[in-house]
């Protein structure tokens, strides 16, 4: 789960579109406890945890405040890491889940070659 670039894929079940005119919407969480990404239009920084197997919970994130098209995306985003209590990795898939075990959002490991 670490030191891995998970590009966002779907929010509340829903595909995310690809992006035109912004960044990929992606998440980054590194082993000191960083996360940072991209949420469509504008970067983010936070802290997370993970306490234990399968918790996960995120600070609060600052990121820049630039409009764009794809702000609505951005919104849902930041507001699904801020939701997110658990999590369940499945190969390259990365699944966020609420305090409800309710699915917010699926994330793809993007590997740079």
């Amino acid at each position: 789960m670490r030191n891995t670039r998970w590009v966002l894929r779907t929010l509340a079940g829903q595909p995310v579109a690809p992006p035109t005119d912004g960044g990929e919407p992606y998440l980054l969480l590194r082993a000191d406890s960083a996360a940072e990404g991209n949420g469509a239009c504008n970067r983010f920084r936070g802290r997370y945890t993970a306490p234990g197997p399968g918790q996960l919970t995120f600070g609060p994130l600052l990121s820049t405040r630039m409009a764009c098209p794809a702000l609505p995306t951005e919104t849902a985003f930041v507001k699904a890491l801020e939701q997110t209590r658990t999590y369940q990795i499945s190969g390259d898939t990365l699944r966020l889940l609420g305090a409800d075990q309710a699915p917010l959002a699926r994330l793809e490991a993007v590997y740079l070659h």
